[in-house]
């Protein structure tokens, strides 16, 4: 696992807008050249079989971050899913978040919320929904579908407090050049299924057959190292291991590779962690 991490470079704001244009437009151009087969929402079958479920907490306290945010990204989260709830992935279909999703604007009701820019917090109109994209990744790496695109922040903003699933077991997203995009290779449907509680954001992949495969998620060579330039980065790979349902190991299959530079100290004592 290569673990030099380069320097991080900071653009100017005009550079990073003109960059921004830049890949919408190139995104936008091969939507209409793309001969993929595009996932869609329909009416869900009342016979279909759970493959995964997750939740994650809606408010989380974070160090100097408004809560208010956090309030905001309910609204945010819960304007998305009205657009990927019920989502069938059949044989051969690609699902794009962002192409369902679509531009998550003012204009559509979504409210400023938190964003991650070149390490730093920001705020900016659709902000949050890379929760959306976390559960997504999480969900689906438990499950035979591919992921064909997946970005991760090249920086590690929050220490870990409470963590349920292994650093890096997540996908950002930022419309509509950053997306994540999720291939069904398999002869069955599969179905994508979300939706709020008064905590939690929730979430269902199910198909149209009971599987006789099993998904577990395992973490590997995860450390922190110091880079030449003074900086602390962190490091993992997380695996997919397939077992039958006598629980015999099938195979075992790389997912990501992660490579982050941190944004404070790497040996925090608990009490520095909120």
């Amino acid at each position: 696992m290569k673990d030099q991490v380069i320097q991080p470079i900071k653009r100017h704001k005009l550079r990073r807008k003109l960059g921004r244009v830049f890949y919408r437009t190139k995104r936008k151009l091969s939507y209409l050249k793309s001969k993929k087969n595009w996932a869609k929402a329909r009416p869900l079958p009342e016979d279909r079989n759970t493959t995964m479920e997750h939740r994650s907490m809606i408010l989380r306290p974070l160090k100097d971050v408004d809560m208010y945010l956090q309030e905001n990204k309910r609204t945010n989260l819960a304007l998305a899913i009205k657009h990927i709830n019920g989502v069938h992935i059949k044989p051969g279909e690609v699902f794009s978040f962002w192409k369902l999703v679509g531009n998550p604007s003012k204009k559509k009701g979504y409210l400023e919320g938190l964003v991650l820019n070149q390490g730093k917090i920001e705020k900016d109109t659709g902000g949050g929904l890379c929760q959306l994209g976390n559960l997504i990744f999480w969900m689906v790496i438990h499950s035979p579908l591919d992921i064909v695109e997946r970005h991760r922040h090249g920086f590690d903003v929050f220490p870990d407090v409470n963590r349920k699933v292994p650093f890096g077991a997540g996908a950002t997203l930022s419309y509509n050049y950053i997306d994540l995009q999720i291939h069904n290779n398999t002869e069955d449907n599969f179905y994508l299924e979300f939706w709020l509680d008064e905590t939690h954001l929730n979430g269902r992949i199910s198909c149209s057959r009971e599987l006789d495969r099993k998904y577990q998620i395992e973490e590997r060579n995860h450390i922190f190292q110091q880079q030449t330039w003074g900086g602390y980065t962190r490091h993992n790979q997380i695996f997919q291991l397939e077992f039958d349902l006598d629980d015999n190991l099938l195979s075992e299959r790389l997912i990501v590779e992660n490579h982050a530079i941190m944004m404070y100290p790497p040996f925090l004592n608990e009490k520095n962690r909120y």
